[in-house]
């Protein structure tokens, strides 16, 4: 459809937004220079349309009654995989900020739902070639952007090891469905936290990768400077499998150095992890007004294991990881308004695969739709078209300039340990706020969370979250981080720690479940 060229009207509208100074005279002169540049846009559909891919026929339907007990279903599908591989005959959930090509994706929000994408992102694509079976969309926050699990619009994901609290997010629906056994492994985002998160308060293991590690593309963007996907599994030796498969450049994403070399994750757990080194992070540890002592506790009992399993255990101060959050925090603000709102998703200025039809279909319905926006997006939206438009961006640029220090930061502390441990997150799982719950609780609930695990995607650092001991029969956290693209050190450290206590404990609800399929 050609572009529109603007009316008198609406170009003395542009021309006054930028004080361009132009009388009616100049306007006039400068109209038919602007229609007429338009033309490139034109031949550029034309162009595009002629190579645009087109989505295969896939069938899916939405979950059926009686089979979203958790609300972790967005759509059901059944994409079946290669016949041979190390995943064939498993199932596999794909958040659904990722797309799966003919199937709806939705990203939690009011704002993408409806969207039909037509390519597999990466990762699906090298997870079926693997044998993997996509049986459906898993529910995620609203545009991702909460720690908590009840901001999507298709409504709360509930927790199967408590169906009152939260799974965490904004992977929550993977999370949900791997603890109640509905699938074997499941796929995660994680921008501050968000595979994480929802592997802890789920009683799971969530790996987020090396920054640039894993391909991001064809996962609906927040921020392109700590867009992470990772695995979501109930073992370590299965989330070692599948960031093997994962992992490696794939020419379409410049958050990824052009070279990568391959690892064995699965092979190089077995190495075993004695005689490594750990560093205790008391900054982890014992935040004001937020972490649960019986959380802290948990993990320090894990810390005793790995130390009573042949591990050099240690207590290290690592000050930037404080400071860290509030780097992230400037960047996650900025940042976001900046590429996921203003610029629908995508922003430019990079040199990777766009997807024009989910940019246009955003881009349309976040202009109609702004309103439903969850607490959380509003939130930022606000605070970080503010300080843009007043700071004019020089509080991010100095968030950027200061990411090596605070990568420095860590990098000092693993100079001296292996990997680095801390809770992943400071509490259990918090009880499902109620619909009519007050803005203030609804994004005080979203975002708590996030203090030990948001750091690390600012700086690119692996982390691993494996389960400690639950406390009051709810799920813990334990978050091993490693040195930029030695993933493999934190896989094993949690294999090794998993091995120790004789594997991970599941919600009594999942002794009975059947793997979907």
């Amino acid at each position: 459809m050609p572009v529109t060229p603007p009316t008198p009207a609406e170009l003395a509208a542009l021309a006054e937004r930028d004080r361009l100074g132009l009388d009616a005279a100049a306007l006039a002169a400068y109209g038919p220079l602007v229609a007429g540049s338009l033309g490139a846009y034109d031949r550029v559909e034309q162009l595009w349309a002629e190579h645009a891919p087109a989505a295969p026929d896939r069938p899916w339907s939405w979950p059926a009654e009686g089979e979203n007990r958790w609300g972790a279903w967005y759509v059901r599908c059944r994409v079946e995989g290669a016949a041979e591989g190390p995943l064939a005959g498993r199932t596999m959930a794909v958040k659904d900020n990722t797309a799966v090509a003919g199937v709806p994706m939705a990203n939690g929000s009011h704002l993408v739902d409806g969207f039909v994408p037509a390519r597999d992102a990466t990762v699906v694509t090298r997870l079926l070639d693997a044998g993997a079976t996509v049986t459906g969309k898993s529910v995620c926050e609203d545009l991702c952007f909460s720690g908590s699990s009840h901001t999507s619009v298709s409504g709360p994901v509930r927790n199967p090891w408590d169906p009152t609290r939260i799974t965490g997010g904004s992977s929550s629906g993977s999370a949900a469905l791997l603890a109640a056994g509905e699938v074997d492994v499941a796929t995660g985002g994680d921008q501050g936290g968000s595979v994480r998160m929802p592997a802890a308060m789920s009683g799971i293991v969530g790996h987020k990768p090396t920054y640039g590690l894993v391909p991001y593309t064809g996962a609906f963007p927040i921020e392109a400077t700590i867009d992470h996907l990772g695995p979501m599994t109930r073992t370590v030796s299965d989330a070692a499998l599948c960031l093997g498969i994962m992992a490696g450049p794939d020419g379409h994403d410049p958050r990824q150095p052009d070279v990568i070399e391959p690892v064995d994750y699965l092979a190089g757990i077995g190495r075993g992890a004695e005689g490594l080194r750990v560093g205790v992070v008391t900054e982890g540890f014992g935040h004001a007004g937020l972490s649960q002592p019986g959380v802290d506790a948990s993990v320090r009992a894990a810390v005793d294991v790995l130390a009573g399993a042949g591990l050099a255990v240690e207590e290290v101060s690592v000050p930037w990881h404080r400071d860290a959050l509030a780097v992230w925090s400037v960047v996650a603000t900025d940042g976001v308004v900046a590429q996921m709102i203003e610029g629908n998703g995508y922003g430019l200025n990079w040199d990777g695969l766009y997807d024009p039809e989910l940019i246009a279909h955003y881009g349309r319905l976040r202009a109609e739709r702004g309103h439903l926006f969850s607490d959380t997006v509003k939130m930022i939206a606000m605070a970080g078209r503010h300080t843009l438009a007043r700071e004019h961006g020089r509080h991010y640029a100095m968030a950027r300039n200061l990411v090596p220090a605070a990568r420095a930061g860590y990098d000092a502390a693993l100079a001296q340990y292996d990997v680095l441990v801390m809770p992943t997150v400071p509490i259990v799982p918090s009880a499902i706020i109620a619909d009519d719950a007050p803005v203030e609780e609804s994004v005080a609930r979203a975002l708590e969370m996030i203090v030990n695990t948001a750091p690390t995607d600012v700086t690119g650092h692996p982390a691993t979250s494996v389960p400690a001991s639950p406390v009051d029969g709810l799920p813990v956290g334990m978050m091993i981080v490693g040195r930029h693209f030695d993933d493999l050190t934190c896989l094993r450290v949690a294999h090794h720690f998993e091995q120790a206590v004789g594997g991970f404990p599941s919600p009594p609800v999942a002794a009975g479940a059947v793997a979907a399929g």
